[in-house]
């Protein structure tokens, strides 16, 4: 997880909304792409919880952007995608080939407990109050989104004890 020339001292409300914004926007593409690759590999349980995660991340993207074009309007940003990567997205390695609901869920909640940190930690930086607020606003609901992703996985039964790399062919001899 990184941002890049975001200088969270100085970060007025509006950049702060446009920065939300871009973490819901990656975070949904991530978990649409995963749930492709799930669907190519004829893993449909994982591939519906994604997409279930990708509404989620886009509703709430949905949320902040109103909220800000309710304050500013069609004013500028000066916050780009180029400047975040990774901060609630999950991680490309996460997708696994047959990966379980399980698996998926799991995915899920390390992402949420990533953005939750990355809150976390930009919070000590923040000078602006409105911007703090904000920022402590959207730490809580990642705690909130950790705690849907738990209640999710306490419904579903152990994995099996084969694990999905036994199901991965070894490479061919040339």
């Amino acid at each position: 997880m990184s941002t890049q020339g975001i200088d969270f001292s100085r970060l007025s409300l509006k950049d702060a909304l446009d920065l939300a914004v871009l973490i819901e926007e990656e975070a949904k593409e991530r978990y649409e792409e995963f749930a492709d690759q799930m669907e190519q590999h004829r893993t449909p349980e994982a591939a519906k919880f994604f997409r279930y995660m990708a509404l989620n991340e886009a509703k709430h993207g949905e949320e902040l952007a109103a909220r800000r074009a309710t304050l500013f309007g069609n004013q500028g940003s000066s916050v780009n995608r180029s400047m975040l990567f990774d901060i609630e997205a999950p991680d490309y390695d996460e997708a696994r080939a047959f990966m379980s609901p399980r698996a998926a869920m799991q995915a899920a909640l390390a992402s949420e407990t990533k953005a939750h940190g990355f809150f976390v930690a930009a919070l000590p930086s923040i000078q602006n109050p409105e911007v703090k607020a904000l920022f402590e606003e959207l730490r809580d609901e990642e705690v909130e989104h950790q705690d849907l992703v738990k209640a999710e996985l306490a419904k579903l039964p152990p994995d099996p004890a084969v694990s999905d790399e036994e199901f991965v062919d070894a490479p061919a001899p040339q």
